[in-house]
């Protein structure tokens, strides 16, 4: 069986401190917004190739159907 521990704990930092600390954690959060806006356009243009792929398929399918359907003279 496994048993997980957990730790509680305050911290009082100086105003220095506070500062540094909200700084980090701001650019922390800066950099994660950043990649994740990046990451969610990559996912957006590969949705849009798949679709322009998949309705060029249909196109092509739809095409030989129409080609085979053709009365030849």
């Amino acid at each position: 069986m496994i048993v997980n521990k957990a730790y509680k704990f305050r911290i009082y930092p100086n105003k220095k401190q506070i500062e540094l600390i909200n700084k980090t954690i701001g650019c922390s959060r800066f950099v994660f917004n950043f990649f994740l806006a990046k990451q969610k356009a990559k996912d957006a243009y590969w949705h849009i190739c798949e679709e322009i792929v998949q309705n060029l398929s249909f196109q092509r399918i739809i095409g030989r159907v129409n080609t085979s359907t053709r009365k030849k003279p």
